[in-house]
């Protein structure tokens, strides 16, 4: 079996100081300092409120995407809250993702962590 080399973390967390010394912290680092080859971060649930209303955070997944994480959006949610169109702005692809996270759970080479 292969060494796992991609992680998604699932952000589901509305809560902001999670947002910015857990799950921002740790997936930009992961990415800048090569902890793992690919990382996703997927904005699902509360986070994506949060997210299309805090200007401090947009500029947090700025530095996340020009570091090279992929960054998702779950599309239900973020309709839901009346955000989608501010985190696409954002360089967010915002995607119905049941079946995304599904297919991450499955796969061997990949870790998911819930924050």
């Amino acid at each position: 079996m292969n060494q796992p080399n991609k992680l998604v973390v699932v952000w589901t967390n509305g809560d902001r100081e999670v947002a910015i010394r857990m799950a921002f912290m740790y997936t930009l680092n992961s990415k800048l300092k090569e902890w793992w080859n690919e990382v996703c971060l997927i904005v699902w649930g509360p986070s994506a409120k949060l997210l299309g209303e805090d200007k401090t955070l947009h500029e947090y997944i700025g530095k996340m995407k020009a570091a090279g994480v992929e960054l998702l959006a779950c599309k239900a949610c973020s309709d839901s809250y009346g955000v989608s169109e501010v985190l696409e702005t954002m360089g967010v692809k915002v995607i119905y993702m049941g079946v995304g996270l599904t297919e991450f759970l499955k796969d061997e080479a990949t870790r998911v962590i819930t924050i």
